[in-house]
């Protein structure tokens, strides 16, 4: 059984690169790719995944290499980076950069719509259909549960901080059980900036947006939880760099095994 949205037989196939042995695989159609994958998956690994998610997989994969823009070749300069809060008026901005041009060049993450810090996946379905992570996040978006804001060159999307109370996030609500009340700490938890706009300054400008606000927004402090050893990629640094936040006043109030939570007072 398919969890994804199977469609019908195309003209060109679909593929899903196989994210144990990178192996490339092609099928007619999204019913044909998701059996070839539990095929290989059976054949090549020994993954205890349940086929469900495995499906899953290579589906959100799939679909994802055909909507991705082509646009992913960074730009030596850019425009003026605005940022705007994501309210009702601006969603379809959110999802456009989210559907087409945040993971341009990579369908591996594309399927993930920043639901995860909030709403973590279950060792039953480790991964979601991507149309229902996305109407998930539009429901919190619109209902205010999760927060962030856009960052806009010529008019167009070009990245994204999801800057939602600590409180809002499953992932990082405990992450400090002695620490500040979580309603009163901004998380920064993420960023997502479209491959032409990036090392632009783009995040920085995201970052400093939201700590101008922290205090309308009446929290006492915002933190972020970077990796110790991120991998030396753009994605790598989805959490932003630690130098970042340092730059910023940001200390260090939990040190753990992977990741750390950095942290400054607002005001």
């Amino acid at each position: 059984m398919l969890a994804a949205t199977p469609g019908t037989r195309r003209e060109t196939p679909v593929q899903v690169k196989c994210f144990a042995c990178a192996t490339r695989i092609d099928a007619p159609d999204l019913a044909a790719i998701a059996d070839a994958f539990v095929a290989h998956g059976q054949e090549a690994h020994t993954w205890t995944y349940p086929e469900r998610a495995i499906r899953n997989y290579a589906c959100n994969y799939a679909e994802a290499a055909d909507r991705l823009s082509d646009d992913v070749t960074r730009r030596d300069t850019i425009g003026e980076v605005t940022i705007r809060p994501v309210t009702p008026e601006n969603l379809a901005d959110w999802q456009r950069l989210f559907d087409h041009d945040g993971f341009a060049g990579n369908p591996d993450w594309a399927s993930c719509y920043c639901l995860e810090h909030h709403v973590p996946t279950t060792p039953e379905e480790p991964e979601r259909p991507w149309r229902e992570a996305r109407a998930m996040m539009l429901e919190r978006l619109g209902s205010g549960t999760t927060f962030g804001y856009l960052a806009y060159v010529d008019g167009r999307p070009a990245g994204w901080v999801n800057a939602s109370f600590r409180a809002d996030y499953d992932r990082y609500r405990d992450v400090d059980p002695d620490g500040p009340e979580p309603s009163t700490v901004i998380g920064v938890s993420c960023f997502v900036v479209a491959p032409p706009f990036r090392r632009h300054g783009v995040a920085s400008a995201l970052l400093d947006r939201v700590i101008a606000d922290a205090p309308a927004r009446n929290a006492a402090w915002v933190e972020a939880y970077p990796h110790n050893a991120p991998d030396d990629t753009d994605g790598g640094h989805f959490r932003g760099p630690r130098g970042m936040y340092e730059a910023r006043g940001f200390e260090s109030a939990v040190v753990g095994e992977r990741d750390s939570v950095l942290r400054r007072r607002v005001g």
